[in-house]
């Protein structure tokens, strides 16, 4: 089996190839060139890796929330491949990919800057191991984001620039996770991918769609302010 995965929904391109249970992973800061870049990386990376684009047996991609324009990009690359390939999608939230960096046992709390004084964030729950999500994906601000933190929650993600300060001051027990786990890791796409696999939860190239938590942000429309 054969995976290709990337996730462009944060400061970082995380690019990963999985073949005969190897794994190949690059993490680049590429900030607004990733349009200019993500083919030529992609292509790069199959190569190192001697692997064809043929050989790919599943397409994974980070769904969001996170930058709009990012998850737009690497959604629409990796649909345009999935489809000239006719191979299936597997479409992640950037949330399940970030919380994965966690393995320690209890609460995990990603929390991803959303601008606007908001916060991206879930909650999870590790239990020997095993990661499940026990609440929605949530955008929240500063205050109501506090109310949801449980006690000896550990939270981790690049809101923490920000709000570390307050949560600590505010939660009870809450744990950081240090800098270096505020983004996601590539191998991260494939682990969830494989669980996906097995589960027989894929998609196609037409059904994947990004994580949207700010919808009426999102709509397009035309200069007579109707949808287009």
């Amino acid at each position: 089996m054969t995976i290709l995965g990337i996730d462009t929904t944060t400061d970082f391109f995380c690019l990963v190839l999985y073949k005969d249970n190897k794994i190949y992973e690059y993490r680049v800061e590429v900030g607004r060139k990733l349009s200019v870049f993500i083919m030529v990386m992609i292509k790069r990376a199959l190569e190192a890796a001697g692997i064809g684009l043929e050989e790919i047996d599943y397409f994974a991609c980070g769904l969001g929330p996170g930058s709009f324009t990012g998850t737009r990009i690497g959604l629409a690359t990796i649909k345009a491949l999935a489809w000239s390939k006719k191979k299936p999608v597997i479409g992640i939230s950037t949330l399940d990919i970030l919380a994965l960096n966690a393995d320690t046992h209890g609460y995990v709390m990603p929390v991803i800057d959303a601008k606007r004084n908001l916060i991206y964030s879930g909650i999870f729950k590790n239990n020997n191991g095993q990661l499940r999500k026990i609440s929605p994906y949530m955008l929240l601000g500063e205050k109501e984001l506090l109310k949801k933190i449980k006690p000896g929650s550990i939270l981790l993600g690049d809101a923490l620039k920000l709000y570390k300060e307050n949560f600590s001051r505010n939660s009870k027990g809450v744990f950081f996770m240090g800098a270096d786990c505020w983004y996601p890791r590539p191998r991260n796409i494939i682990t969830l991918a494989l669980e996906r696999i097995r589960k027989a939860k894929i998609s196609n190239s037409f059904e994947v769609k990004p994580v949207y938590l700010y919808p009426k942000e999102c709509q397009i429309k035309s200069v007579a302010g109707k949808r287009s």
